[in-house]
Formats: structure tokens, C-alpha cells, sequence
């Protein structure tokens, strides 16, 4: 699967492939001890490619596939290229702090204008909402932008496996 130019914060794909899904997954099982090059770990139908921990850094991705069963010659496998869960949980936890701040002080800034009351602070702790969320994208775009090259990575490893016994 090429990976385009434009690659998405998550991107996801979906692919049919002419083998039984037993067989993919063990083959993902045998990579484990032949290559030291990624950690291969399965939960059931899910396979999970990461780099070692001494490779990764902050914004470095890893790949979860599923590889379900269609019939006994075809499996549908389902990716998503993903940051590490703690730096997605973070990101989204502070996109919800930042959401919810700027909800509150936004109320409460059109309750003191309509009150004809001082609202400046209240304003500008909204405006700084604004701020951050923007910080939060770029920072966002500048991770997928490093991991890009990761993500390649992880893509070619997930083919050769793949192709390995076609």
C-alpha cells in the first residue's frame, strides 16, 4: 500500500489479501524472532509494530493491524497508523481542557457584556483559548510531519511480511 505525499494525523486502510488470516498472523508471529529491527506484538486478531524503545522519540508512530478472517483463502486486514496511545491520550485530553475553557470563559464573557460589566479578562482568556488551540495543531502537524518518515518505515515492514510467502 503506497503511502501518499498528504499523509492524515491517523491514517487508516483497509486491504483484502488472498491467504487465510491464520497464516498472516503467523507470519507476524515469526518476524518477532527473526528481525530486531521492530517490536511485533499479537493480541488475538491484532497485530501491533512498534520501534524498539531505544528509536523512539515523543511523535514516533506505531502501526495496529487486524487481520480478519473473510474465508479459509482470504483475510481483510485493517491498519492505523497511529501516535503512541499515552501521546494521543494527551493530545486529546488537552484539546478537551482547552475546548471546555474556552466554552466557560466565552459564557462568561457574554454574560458581563450583557450585564454592561467589565469582561476584558474574560475576553482575553478566551482569545488565549484560540491561542493554544492553534499551538496545539502546529504542534500536531509538526509530529505527523516527523513521523512521516516512520511511518514509511513501518508500511515497507508491514509489506515485506506480507508479501513474503505470496
Amino acid at each position: 500500500m503506497p503511502l501518499s505525499n498528504d499523509i492524515v494525523l491517523r491514517p487508516r486502510f483497509k486491504m483484502e489479501i488472498p491467504r487465510y488470516n491464520e497464516a498472516i498472523l503467523s507470519d507476524f508471529e515469526n518476524a518477532k524472532t527473526t528481525q530486531k529491527d521492530f517490536v511485533i506484538t499479537r493480541v488475538d486478531d491484532h497485530v501491533f509494530i512498534k520501534f524498539p524503545r531505544d528509536k523512539q522519540t515523543f511523535w514516533t508512530p506505531q502501526l495496529h493491524l487486524e487481520i480478519n478472517k473473510i474465508d479459509d483463502n482470504s483475510s481483510k486486514l485493517h491498519g492505523l497508523f497511529g501516535p503512541n496511545p499515552t501521546v494521543w491520550t494527551l493530545f486529546i485530553f488537552l484539546h478537551f481542557i482547552v475546548a471546555g475553557l474556552f466554552i466557560t470563559f466565552a459564557i462568561w464573557t457574554y454574560t458581563n457584556w450583557s450585564l454592561k460589566e467589565s469582561y476584558a479578562a474574560q475576553a482575553s482568556v478566551t482569545f488565549l483559548m484560540v491561542l493554544v488551540w492553534i499551538t496545539l495543531y502546529f504542534a500536531g502537524s509538526i509530529g505527523k510531519a516527523s513521523g512521516t518518515s516512520d511511518m514509511r518505515l513501518l508500511n515497507n515492514f508491514m509489506n515485506s511480511i506480507l508479501n513474503a510467502e505470496n
